[in-house]
């Protein structure tokens, strides 16, 4: 097989530990069919130095900077509230302007992306971070479309992600995006969470407990899960939640950070993408097996969703596959 890909995650001082260890997780647990690595990760720190990590411990790092001429991708993982404010010209941000010129590929996990924003690279573009530190961000970058609700952004040769684990979801898109469903789900099971998440970080934003009571909207949300081929609508899915719609509206935004709509929407785009990526569905199949009723309407919410549309989206996760009539 041709070279692995080269992955150079570049650790500041006072990085979340949690967030240097996944890329080296996630990357290294992506193998081809034989179980060759598709990546091979380092890490480096500006000048090779030590540097303390938000678990207590020191990182003793083999690489300095020289790491991202190598680098096909660079990783920036989150970095302590004290530690987010970096000197625009910092040697390291300097390195990181060089590589994106060059060409390759940028990514941040949770707080990172105020190392990414120090550099420039995200003015004008949408990005993720922690929600907790949406505010912060934007006083600091208002040149930034920061999105707190999603769990990551790729926006092409940049790419940014939300809190901490949502790092996993970023990298298993990479890998995703690089090589396909297959590995990524493979990758996925080596690491032992889901291939994607539903939804973005909205739900997991601090709000007021929902009121005590055994109602809840998690077994109407499984019951519309089973019939997203179905026409759904709010008014049924109150009533087999057995409460009046605007009880069931406040209650479900309270349980996961959105209207219903726009959660079913989300999980017949989602369902739309595994039917594009593991069968040979023709277009107007998989739209009315998600829900969306046309390829049309399929199509505008696919694009709206990641950008693309449906057979350009088949042809990036499955390359050989040839669309039955």
């Amino acid at each position: 097989m041709d070279r692995a890909h080269r992955v150079a995650v570049l650790a500041f001082d006072g990085v979340v530990a949690l967030d240097l260890g996944i890329p080296t997780q996630v990357f290294h647990s992506a193998t081809d069919a034989d179980g060759n690595r598709l990546y091979e990760v380092r890490v480096c720190t500006p000048g090779a130095a030590q540097i303390r990590s938000s678990g207590g411990y020191d990182i003793v790092p083999q690489h300095g900077l020289e790491l991202l001429d190598w680098a096909d991708t660079v990783i920036i993982p989150g970095l302590f509230r004290e530690h987010v404010r970096l000197d625009p010209d910092h040697p390291a941000l300097d390195a990181v302007r060089r590589a994106a010129a060059a060409r390759t590929r940028i990514m941040s996990i949770c707080t990172g992306a105020f190392a990414l924003a120090a550099t420039g690279l995200l003015d004008g573009r949408r990005a993720a971070t922690h929600w907790a530190y949406a505010d912060l961000f934007r006083g600091m970058f208002p040149q930034v479309d920061l999105d707190p609700d999603v769990l990551f952004i790729d926006d092409g040769e940049i790419l940014t992600s939300a809190g901490v684990a949502a790092g996993l979801d970023l990298c298993l898109h990479v890998v995703r995006r690089d090589h396909g469903a297959e590995v990524a789900n493979r990758a996925a099971r080596r690491t032992v969470v889901a291939p994607w998440r539903d939804g973005g970080q909205s739900q997991f934003i601090e709000r007021p407990m929902p009121e005590a009571g055994d109602a809840t909207t998690a077994a109407t949300r499984a019951w519309a899960l089973n019939r997203l081929g179905e026409p759904l609508d709010l008014p049924q899915l109150a009533r087999h939640a057995n409460m009046s719609v605007r009880t069931f509206t406040r209650r479900f935004r309270e349980e996961t950070g959105m209207s219903p709509g726009r959660w079913l929407t989300g999980q017949r785009v989602e369902h739309a993408r595994h039917l594009l990526e593991s069968t040979d569905l023709t277009v107007d199949q998989v739209a009315e097996r998600a829900g969306f009723g046309t390829a049309v309407s399929m199509r505008q919410h696919l694009r709206a969703s990641v950008g693309t549309a449906p057979l350009a989206y088949r042809r990036t996760y499955r390359p050989t596959l040839t669309p039955t009539p």
